[in-house]
This record gives structure tokens, C-alpha cells and sequence, in this order.
């Protein structure tokens, strides 16, 4: 039976109700719980999920909507109680400290010291609009929220660029900006290396990695996955890589992206053949085939980060994979499968690139749901796609879909080797490692029972000074009985050893190659943004602030609300009311 309990203007951040979701519907006598804002989009993932009622179409967006499955009419009530514990505990932290948060553009630009950086996370609907407002008031964008329609990003860009400033994202999941760790992102050494990345987690590898040879980065600049597309042109890239390139405290440029447009790419290479520094580029499934005098092509994510460390360290170039030589597991001749199951998407996209290059004989089956590869053996698939992640939380914060596919695959008689990612760093599940860890262990005791032995393997990307413990993370996951590998490379290679296969590293000639002269100038205003402390309105997830303020930067929390009841159009009508009346702040836009 299905009961719906609807909040009236009552509004929340999505990932605090996903959380509060997944809690509740562990209740005895519940069979699910969902609650959600109520959105249009909401409504078709509650109906979507078998959660669709009568009631539910009354709901408006500023509305929390909560849905419980029961067959005892009780626990609705249960369910309703805890909901309003919660808010109320939330209600009372924000009165708490109310008068340093914002509700509108107008108080927030008031309470902050010299802003120029907007933080966004908000449903993706009104992030365009939001982060339009943050270039109105000549803030540069970071925009963590997904689901932004391209036309928004391309209009967005170019009015960036026109005003000197950068528009990171949308889907932009990790940055680090002198030094200040934002959003989905570790804590790393500050040193000379450069970074600029099409890729979140593809970032998060890689500057872990360099954490710990002993090297830092000065920034780490997103762009969101789509920046390289041929509707964008690589604005943001483009201008970050220009910036790296005037900043003196950059002697290496590292460049990480999936395979772009084939016009886009050889437009960001034309750029970077005019740089005298050097650089190291991964376009991520696009294999190398030659290498140039200052421009070295990687292969992999733990290729492109040892190799800036090397040119940082003023070395000559030198990569060799590595595996686990201790991992020993006695297979049976069926077990033949490699499942592994990610959090983090650039991830699971080198582990699907490394295992077609190893097995293949293998026909990889047509692209279907989230898989990033599906053969007749073996399984790669990204966890954060938004298959899974609608209406839920992230892999990296929710374990739920992980464990239910490790005891899935750990059943299999087929299965040789499964693989796990444990992504930590700032907005990352608190323990991720003590969540796995017991499941890991029953699956691991399982097999035995069954007459069979398993690999299971992970790898922590992160570093010593991510809150949730570098070391500690390892630990709890290795006395759970899994495999520990010191990077994903590592990791899908060893997994690859273990079923008798091998992945073969790419050895290439240094060829010249000829390239035309570009303008390398950059808006001051970037440059400011890169060399400076950030002061940032974080519009959206309260969590974003504290990990700003821990950091040492200035942060305003804006607790932003969807204004005339959620109505795009009329959200914009008022927006460009606001602007071409000159206050971007009117009383009409989030009271």
C-alpha cells in the first residue's frame, strides 16, 4: 500500500532527502521509502519506481514529497515523525547560524568579502539560471549540478568568455583551486603541476597519485565532460590552459580528457604545441601512437600522473605498468569473469579500455544500461550513471547498488575477479571502506563454502590528509580479506594477470609535428581566480561551505529555494526583468 505525506513549502537539499531516503526504508515493516522535492522530473522518477499516487500530482516544487511502500498503515505515521525530526534538526542549525547565510543574490553579495567564485549545486533545471546570475555579478562559475542542457552550457561559455571569466562544469565533480579543494575532491599538496580535466574522478586519480610521489598541483581545473564536445569548443579548456601557461608557478601543464570531438582536439593540441612548458595530455580511450618533443601522450591515469611528476622532477619520461605480484587465487578452469563496479565513471572507463585491449578476441555486446563494457566474461559498469543514481544517491556516498552487486557477482561460479573503487575526499561517504568491508568478507566466505575461491580488489583514491583516512580506508578493506591495489591501472591490471590475459603498454617514437601560432593571452580575471583565495558563494549542498571554510577561503552559504513555485519560464521572465532593470537582486527572486 502506498502513502503519500506532502510538506508545503518545505525545501531541502536533494542528496540530504536521497540520504534520509535510503535511512528510513531500512525500518521494520517498511518496504521503501522515497522522498524527494516535488518537481516535475521528481514526479516521473516517484512514478517511474512504482511510487506514482493521486496525491503526488498536488505537490509543488518547494514541496518535500515522501512516499512510503507498507502494508501496515502505522509506519506511515513512523515514517512522518522521523521526516519531521529531521527537518526540525536541520531548521535548528539553520537558525543557528542564519544571519551568515543568504536567500537571495542581493544578501548574499552583501555578506561576502570580494566574491568571485559561485559554487552551484542545485537541481539542474535552475542551475543555468543561477549560474547566469553568478556571471551577472561577474562571479566566476563552478557548476557541480548535472542534467544542464547542453544549449545552456554553449550560451553560458561564450558569455563567460566575452567577460573574462571561466564557467567550470556543468557536471563538474572535483576542482582545486589555489589549492582549495571544491566539491567532489581530495585534499592535495600544493606544488608546480598544473592541471586542467574533462574528467572529475579522471582528476581525482591523478592528483592523488602525484600526492603521493611526494609532488602537489597549483590548481585543478574542471570543465565538465562536455567542454570538448563540438557544440562547445573547448571554451573552458582552452582558457584554463592559457592561464596554467602565464602562471609562474606552473612548470607542468597536465591536460586530462576522454576522446574529444576530432576538431576539438586537434584544436586544444594546437594550443598546447605553442607552450614552451611541458605538458603531459590523456585523452582517456584514445590510444597513443606517437609522442612529441614537449608533449608526452599517456595512456592511462597513473601513466599521465607519474610521468608530471617526472618532468616536474625534471626526469626524462619513464612509465612501467605494475601489478600485484603477491595476488594469488587458486581458480577453478571456469572461473574466467572480471566484474568490476565503480563509483567513479573515468574509472570504470579505463578499466573497460585496458580490458578490450587485453581480451580481444572477445566481442563486446551492444552498449545496454550502464555498462561501459559487457562481454560474454567479463563487466564494467559506472555506478554514478544516471541510471542509478536517479531518485538515489551517488555510489560515492551510498553503498546500497555496490553491495547488492558484489554478493550478485560473488554467486557467480563464473567470477574470478571483482573490483571495487573506494573514492574518498571531501563529499564522499564519511566510511566507505567500513561499509563494503563486511559484504567483501561474506562474499570472500562464501565462495569457500562453495568449493571456490575469489579475488576481490580495490584501490582508494585519496590521500593522507582526506578526512576519512588514506591508511585507514586501506586497512579496513584488507582485513576484510580484499586485494589492495595503489591505483586503478594497477588494479584492472593485476585483475587481467589473474584470469591469464595481459594488457599491453604502448611504446612510441617521438615525432615532430607542425602546428600554427595562437594568442596566448588570458583575461586578468582568470588569472586572479588561479593565484589567489577564492571567495565563494556556494549556492546549494550547505556541506560545499564547511569544506571551503575547513580549507582556509571565505565562503557565503546562499540557501537557495526554486522561486514562482518552480515555473522555468516565469523564473526567467523574472531574471531578465531583474538584469535589465539593474538589480539582480529584486525581492521577487528566492524569498
Amino acid at each position: 500500500m502506498l502513502y503519500t505525506i506532502i510538506k508545503e513549502n518545505t525545501y531541502q537539499d536533494s542528496i540530504v532527502l536521497m540520504l534520509l531516503s535510503n535511512k528510513l526504508s531500512a525500518m521494520d515493516g517498511v518496504n521503501k521509502v522515497s522522498i524527494m522535492m516535488g518537481t516535475p522530473a521528481n514526479k516521473d522518477i516517484f512514478k517511474s519506481s512504482g511510487l506514482g499516487t493521486d496525491e503526488l500530482e498536488k505537490a509543488n516544487p518547494n514541496d518535500i514529497v515522501i512516499v512510503v511502500d507498507t502494508d501496515q498503515e502505522e509506519k506511515a505515521s513512523e515514517v512522518e515523525a522521523e521526516v519531521d525530526a529531521e527537518l526540525k534538526g536541520d531548521s535548528s542549525s539553520q537558525e543557528a547560524s542564519k544571519d551568515q547565510e543568504a536567500l537571495n543574490w542581493k544578501r548574499a553579495m552583501e555578506l561576502a568579502n570580494d566574491p568571485n567564485l559561485a559554487l552551484i549545486s542545485i537541481p539542474g533545471q535552475y542551475a543555468a539560471l543561477e549560474a547566469e546570475n553568478a556571471l551577472n555579478e561577474g562571479l566566476h562559475a563552478f557548476i557541480f549540478s548535472d542534467n544542464v542542457p547542453k544549449e545552456d552550457e554553449v550560451r553560458l561559455k561564450q558569455k563567460a568568455n566575452e567577460k573574462g571569466l571561466l564557467v567550470m562544469g556543468p557536471d563538474c565533480g572535483t576542482g582545486i583551486i589555489h589549492g582549495l579543494p571544491l566539491a567532489f575532491t581530495n585534499v592535495v599538496n600544493e606544488g608546480d603541476i598544473g592541471v586542467v580535466g574533462a574528467s572529475g574522478t579522471g582528476i581525482q586519480e591523478v592528483t592523488t597519485i602525484i600526492d603521493r610521489y611526494g609532488k602537489g598541483v597549483t590548481n585543478a581545473i574542471g570543465t565538465g565532460g562536455r567542454d570538448l564536445s563540438t557544440e562547445v569548443g573547448a571554451i573552458t579548456m582552452l582558457d584554463s590552459i592559457k592561464a596554467l601557461n602565464q602562471d609562474p608557478k606552473v612548470n607542468v601543464i597536465t591536460v586530462i580528457s576522454k576522446p574529444p570531438a576530432e576538431e576539438v582536439q586537434q584544436k586544444v593540441l594546437n594550443v598546447l604545441r605553442n607552450i614552451d612548458k611541458p605538458v603531459v595530455t590523456l585523452f582517456l580511450g584514445d590510444k597513443p601512437s606517437y609522442q612529441e618533443e614537449n608533449i608526452y601522450h599517456a595512456y592511462t591515469l597513473e601513466e599521465t600522473a607519474v610521468v608530471s611528476v617526472q618532468l616536474s622532477n625534471g626526469d626524462k619520461p619513464n612509465f612501467e605498468p605494475k601489478i600485484v605480484e603477491d595476488a594469488n587465487v587458486s581458480l577453478k578452469d571456469s572461473q574466467v569473469g572480471i566484474k568490476g563496479y565503480y563509483s567513479g565513471g573515468t574509472l570504470a572507463s579505463e578499466a573497460a579500455m585496458l580490458l578490450k585491449e587485453a581480451f580481444q578476441d572477445e566481442v563486446p555486446e551492444e552498449k545496454k544500461e550502464a555498462y561501459i563494457l559487457k562481454t560474454d566474461h567479463h563487466e564494467i559498469i559506472d555506478l554514478g550513471d544516471d541510471m542509478y543514481t536517479q531518485g538515489r544517491p551517488h555510489p560515492m556516498i551510498d553503498p546500497e547498488k555496490r553491495i547488492e552487486m558484489l554478493e550478485t557477482s560473488g554467486n557467480d561460479p563464473e567470477t574470478a575477479v571483482i573490483m571495487l573503487d573506494n573514492v574518498i575526499g571531501y563529499g564522499s561517504h564519511d566510511d566507505m571502506a567500513n561499509e563494503l568491508a563486511p559484504t567483501i568478507k561474506r562474499v570472500l566466505d562464501s565462495a569457500k563454502e562453495d568449493g571456490r575461491e575469489l579475488a576481490v580488489l580495490a584501490t582508494v583514491v585519496g590521500t593522507e590528509q582526506d578526512p576519512q583516512g588514506y591508511q585507514k580506508q586501506i586497512d579496513t578493506l584488507k582485513e576484510s580479506g580484499a586485494i589492495l591495489c595503489e591505483t586503478n591501472d594497477q588494479m584492472v591490471r593485476t585483475a587481467i594477470n589473474l584470469v591469464g590475459g595481459k594488457a599491453e603498454q604502448p611504446v612510441l617514437d617521438v615525432q615532430k609535428v607542425e602546428h600554427t601560432p595562437e594568442d596566448l593571452a588570458v583575461d586578468e580575471k582568470i588569472m586572479s581566480l588561479i593565484n589567489s583565495n577564492p571567495s565563494v558563494i556556494n549556492v546549494g549542498l550547505k556541506s560545499f561551505t564547511e569544506a571551503v571554510k575547513e580549507n582556509g577561503s571565505e565562503c557565503v552559504q546562499f540557501n537557495w529555494r526554486p522561486i514562482a513555485g518552480g515555473d522555468e519560464k516565469l523564473m526567467k521572465v523574472i531574471q531578465f526583468l531583474n538584469y535589465y532593470e539593474g538589480d539582480t537582486s529584486n525581492g521577487l527572486q528566492n524569498n
